[in-house]
Order: structure tokens, then sequence, then C-alpha cells
């Protein structure tokens, strides 16, 4: 029942993950988002592709689908797990990312899991919430680039979890505090895996800047 409990909330969290957003609201328009820009179904490119309002619809829509899952989970399954709900929280977050950047039915395409991460942090951590929101807009507001900013939005989620945990401030049981970390971990690195592309055009100086042209 230890196991179970955490693959049902991951497994509850891929298949809100997987409901994409981007993709849902191309699709309305006639498009796929994929086959535009660069080819991901996040906000970002949704952003370039559609415009402001197609950016922030799926923006919310991306960071809700983590929140609802969080909230089902917490709620429906908390009382059966043996240490703080937020652990198994922090399991349907990690689905949900995984549902967003590898949904089944579009050949496991999909986005790179920021704004999932963001409401992640937003349901389970909030605390670091303003600190990840006040480094994401500054990096963006400097240097123009979104993915930048995302990649140090999850990194300082990831370091403020392990801090926090350190100091006692979030108030997580002993022996939940490991596990919790190791998951904050997981996030961190994978926000900065899905954008090993990025990074590469930011070191070679070609990558896209906010109210630049489209990619092409």
């Amino acid at each position: 029942m230890v196991i179970a409990i955490r693959l049902i909330a991951l497994v509850i969290g891929y298949f809100f993950g997987a409901f994409q957003t981007g993709y849902i609201y191309g699709k309305l328009h006639g498009i796929d988002i994929r086959e535009h820009g660069s080819g991901n179904a996040g906000a970002t490119n949704t952003l370039r592709t559609l415009g402001m309002k197609a950016g922030v619809i799926t923006f919310a829509g991306d960071c809700l689908k983590s929140v609802a899952a969080i909230l089902l989970v917490t709620h429906f399954f908390g009382d059966y797990f043996t240490g703080d709900a937020r652990v198994l929280g922090l399991y349907a977050g990690l689905g949900a990312v995984l549902g967003h950047n590898f949904p089944f039915y579009l050949k496991f395409k999909g986005g790179k899991g920021i704004a999932c991460t963001a409401g992640v942090v937003c349901a389970v951590c909030p605390q670091a919430v303003p600190s990840c929101l006040a480094v994401f807009a500054l990096c963006l507001w400097l240097t123009k680039y979104v993915s930048l900013g995302s990649i140090l939005m999850a990194a300082l989620f990831m370091i403020q979890v392990v801090e926090y945990n350190f100091m006692g401030a979030l108030g997580l049981p002993a022996e939940n505090i490991l596990e919790y970390d190791i998951l904050a971990i997981i996030f961190g690195v994978m926000a900065i895996w899905r954008h090993k592309a990025n990074i590469g055009r930011l070191l070679a100086g070609t990558e896209n800047k906010v109210g630049s042209k489209k990619e092409a």
C-alpha cells in the first residue's frame, strides 16, 4: 500500500497533465501547435504562434491542471498516506508534469512542464512563489529569454525546498524530508533537461527573445 498510493498519485497526475491546453486551443483554431514555431505544445510556443491571449490561456490551463491533480489526490487519498500529504501531492504534481511533457495520445510529444511546475510550486510550497516569480520576472525583463527565466525558476524551487527543509521551515515530519527533497530535485533537473536545446542556443547566442520574430 505504501508504494501503491504513490503510484496512484502519479497516474492520476499523469492523466491530468496529459490534457494539453496549447494543443487543444490550437486545434480549436485550426492548427496543430506542434507543427509551428519551436514544435512545442507549451505556453511559450503558443504565445509566439497564436498571440498573447492564447499564451495566457495555455499557461493558466497548464498551471491549474497541476493544482487540480494535487488537490484531488491529497483530498481523497491523503488519509491513506502514512506521511505528510504534501509528499503525496508532489507525486501527483510530478505525474502532471510527466503527462504534460509526454502525453501518450500525442506520441509523447508535449511541452516542457514549466507552467505545470509553477502550479506545483503554488500548491505544495507557496513560500517559494514570491522568489521564484521575482527571479523569473527579473530575468525576463533583463534578458528577454523565457527559457532562461524558466530554468532559473525551476532551479530556485529545487534549492529553496532543500533549504527550507534543512531549516525545518516547511514543518514536514523528519521521515518525509528526504523524499520531499528528492522529488523537488527531480522537478528542477527535469526542467533543466527539457531545456537542453534552449541551453545550447543560449550559449550560442541564437535563442529567441520575447518580442523577436517567431521561430522558424
